[in-house]
C-alpha cells in the first residue's frame, strides 16, 4: 500500500511553533504583503530578513513532538512507497528522522542566492549582507521560502505520488491553502482512501473518507501503530 501524507502548521504547533497566520490575518504581527511576497523583499529586504531571522532563532528552541517521531518511524518501517509532503518550513520532520520528505514551501534553514541560483543550508541570522557560499556575492541571498505568488516546490513529484497513492492522510492542515488543499481531491479521483487528522474539521473535510479530531501528538502515534500492525511486511511474516 502506497501512502502519501500532507502535514501542516498544526503538527508543529504542538512543539511550540506559531501557526503563522492568526485569526486576524496577520503573520506573527505582520501583514502577509509585508513579509511573504517577492514584492515585499524587493521593497524592504531588511524587514523580511528580520522576520525570518526571528523565526529561525525560534526554531532552535523547539523539538519534534510525538507526531513527528511517529511519522519518522512509519517512514523507516513502511516497506512500500511512502512520501511525507510538508507545508511547514521548519526542520522538525527531519530532526525526528524522516527521510522520504518533501518541503513544498521551502525550508527556513536554507538560503537561495538570486545571483547564481544556488540553494544551500543556512543557520543563524541571514540579513541583507549575507554572502553566497557558492559565488561569494554579498547581498543577493534570500530565505529559500516559497512566498505568495511563487510556485511550490516538487509539484510534479507530489502529483505523481498522489496518483499512485492507496492512502492519503492530511495532518494538521487548514484545507484552505492551495495547491495543497486540492491534494485530497486528486488522491480520491485516483482511487486512494483518504484520512484527515486535525484539531478540528478543515475546510476540505467533506472530501475525506474518515476524519479523526484531536491533538496530532496523540492521534498520529496511535494511527501509526495501527497501520504498522497490518503492514505488508507483518502480513507476510
Amino acid at each position: 500500500m502506497n501512502i502519501v501524507m500532507l502535514t501542516g502548521a498544526g503538527i508543529s504547533a504542538e512543539s511550540g511553533l506559531a501557526t503563522f497566520r492568526a485569526a486576524d490575518g496577520l503573520w506573527e504581527g505582520h501583514r502577509v504583503e509585508d513579509v511573504a511576497t517577492p514584492e515585499a523583499f524587493a521593497r524592504d529586504p531588511a524587514q523580511v530578513h528580520s522576520f525570518y531571522d526571528a523565526r529561525r532563532a525560534r526554531l532552535r528552541e523547539v523539538e519534534p513532538n510525538a507526531a513527528h517521531v511517529a511519522l519518522a518511524r512509519l517512514d523507516a518501517e513502511w516497506p512500500d512507497e511512502l512520501l511525507i509532503v510538508t507545508q511547514n518550513v521548519d526542520d522538525l520532520h527531519k530532526r525526528a528522522g524522516a527521510k522520504r520528505l518533501l518541503h513544498m514551501h521551502g525550508e527556513l534553514n536554507k538560503g537561495w542566492c538570486l545571483a547564481c541560483g544556488e540553494r544551500f543550508a543556512w543557520a543563524g541570522p541571514m540579513g541583507e549582507s549575507a554572502c553566497c557560499p557558492a559565488c561569494e556575492v554579498a547581498g543577493s541571498v534570500r530565505p529559500d521560502i516559497v512566498w505568495f505568488g511563487e510556485m511550490p516546490y516538487d509539484m510534479e513529484c507530489i502529483d505523481a505520488a498522489l496518483q499512485h497513492a492507496d492512502l492519503f492522510v492530511s495532518i494538521g492542515t487548514s484545507g484552505a491553502v492551495y495547491p495543497a488543499a486540492g491534494f485530497v481531491q486528486t488522491a480520491r479521483y485516483c482511487g486512494a482512501r483518504t484520512l484527515e487528522i486535525n484539531l478540528e474539521p478543515s475546510a476540505g473535510s467533506i472530501f475525506f473518507d474518515e476524519v479523526r479530531i484531536g491533538p496530532a501528538s496523540e492521534l498520529v502515534p496511535a494511527w501509526v501503530e495501527e497501520i504498522l500492525s497490518c503492514s505488508p511486511a507483518k502480513a507476510g511474516a
